[in-house]
């Protein structure tokens, strides 16, 4: 068995050279400093839509990560922008809106649908906005044009699940692409 001597762990900090301490304070720092580019690798918006047979309606919502609408808010607006602690919520609401009804278009059978905003609320790093159409009939086909966040990401990817009937379609399109078609 052998024993450990104290006075060889106490050589180590000797044979480390300054450069080598430094390339090592290096490596620590661009670690750290990555941390925020793997929290949020990837730039995704997700929009469920969901026909409501009893009252006519869609059901619209669109789920956001906070930093991305509130850094493309604030390109298009030029106004500080704060979703989760906003100053005038009714303000914040508006630009909020402006800015998807712009970049989020819908036809249900060849008409354009008109969208109401119903509100917007916090999940973690994300939001949800809440929209609704009334007086829809009978989808038999959607047409979506999305292109939220792509004046800001040129990477973005839009995600659109669509349930109508009791049937699910889903579809996904990248920029440049904006358009989805469902039938049913």
């Amino acid at each position: 068995m052998r024993v450990l001597k104290i006075k060889n762990i106490a050589a180590y900090p000797k044979i480390i050279t300054p450069a080598a301490r430094g390339l090592f304070l290096c490596l620590i720092i661009i670690g750290f400093s990555s941390f925020n580019v793997l929290k949020h690798p990837f730039f995704m918006c997700v929009t469920d839509i969901k026909h409501n047979i009893k009252q006519h309606s869609l059901n619209i919502s669109i789920k956001l990560f906070t930093n991305d609408i509130e850094n493309a808010l604030k390109k298009t607006t030029g106004k500080p922008i704060d979703l989760l602690n906003p100053k005038n919520k009714p303000e914040m609401e508006l630009e909020l809106f402006n800015y998807i009804k712009k970049r989020f278009v819908l036809n249900n059978n060849q008409k354009p649908i008109t969208l109401d905003f119903i509100g917007y609320e916090k999940e973690e790093d994300v939001i949800w906005v809440y929209l609704e159409s009334k007086k829809v009939n009978q989808p038999k086909t959607l047409k979506i044009n999305t292109t939220l966040l792509y004046d800001y990401l040129p990477q973005q990817s839009n995600i659109v699940h669509a349930e109508i009937y009791g049937i699910k379609k889903s579809s996904k399109v990248l920029n440049p692409d904006s358009k989805i078609e469902f039938n049913f």
